[in-house]
């Protein structure tokens, strides 16, 4: 039986706050056997955007990245939140390496083709390095992956990171038992918004394409349950769309079926 892997993909907004990061830390350092992390950053990038008079342009939610915000992002994911997050590892004992999808060549993308918006230096993921990542892993090295990966011709790209956490789940369910885990603010997928009682403890494809055809599941929760989905036809064991505060009991949260 293959040996247990959790993969944890949390949001910028825990990991750049100083309470919600310490909190985060402490329960993904309590969670047994191998893992991962998968971090975003935005608020943080767009925070020094600012200071450095770099225009911040969104469409849809997604990042424009030109020249100047792929400077930006490519300190602040790689630099600055990612050794945040594995300073505090090391310091929960927990024996991490933060990567972006360039270094070892663990994650590859290409540049997001020009269409009704050019999103710059934007990367879909075309190829996830699971065995390189499983030699890290079998050595009890924790990986922490930046939302940043390369198109392997010396290009940064900026990446989703629910995208990236999902490609890299399906790449490594051939090495684990993989549980996947979207960590965000909410209990997990609610029926109404602001009833954090309503949340939805099993989902199905049947159920999923019901509530969004009645409007009920709207916006950036579309593509992450698409992306979840996609990963447990992919041979992921289990997807959990969880508040971070549980990360320490996935029986609560939203289980994709």
């Amino acid at each position: 039986m293959a040996e247990k892997l959790t993969i944890v993909k949390v949001g910028g907004k825990i990991v750049e706050a100083p309470d919600t990061l310490a909190r985060l830390l402490d329960d993904f350092a309590a969670i047994p056997g191998k893992k991962l992390l998968v971090h975003g950053g935005g608020r943080s990038a767009t925070q020094l955007a600012s200071r450095l008079g770099v225009e911040t342009v969104m469409v849809d939610g997604r990042r424009v990245t030109d020249d100047a915000m792929l400077e930006v992002v490519t300190m602040v994911y790689g630099g600055l939140v990612n050794k945040r997050i594995v300073a505090g590892l090391q310091a929960a004992g927990v024996n991490a390496v933060g990567l972006t999808g360039a270094d070892m060549d663990v994650i590859r993308s290409v540049k997001r083709p020009v269409k009704e918006v050019d999103y710059g230096w934007v990367g879909d993921v075309s190829r996830v390095d699971g065995d390189a990542l499983a030699r890290l892993i079998d050595n009890n090295i924790v990986p922490v992956i930046a939302p940043l990966t390369h198109d392997g011709h010396g290009n940064i790209l900026n990446t989703n990171a629910d995208t990236m956490a999902g490609a890299t789940a399906c790449a490594l369910a051939r090495h684990y038992d993989v549980t996947l885990v979207f960590c965000f603010e909410k209990e997990g997928v609610l029926l109404d918004e602001n009833d954090s009682s309503t949340v939805v403890d099993r989902l199905d494809r049947a159920r999923y394409a019901s509530l969004k055809s009645k409007g009920i599941i709207v916006g950036g929760m579309i593509p992450k349950l698409d992306n979840a989905f996609t990963t447990i036809d992919a041979g992921v064991a289990e997807v959990v769309i969880t508040k971070a505060s549980n990360l320490c009991d996935l029986s609560r949260g939203t289980h994709i079926i």
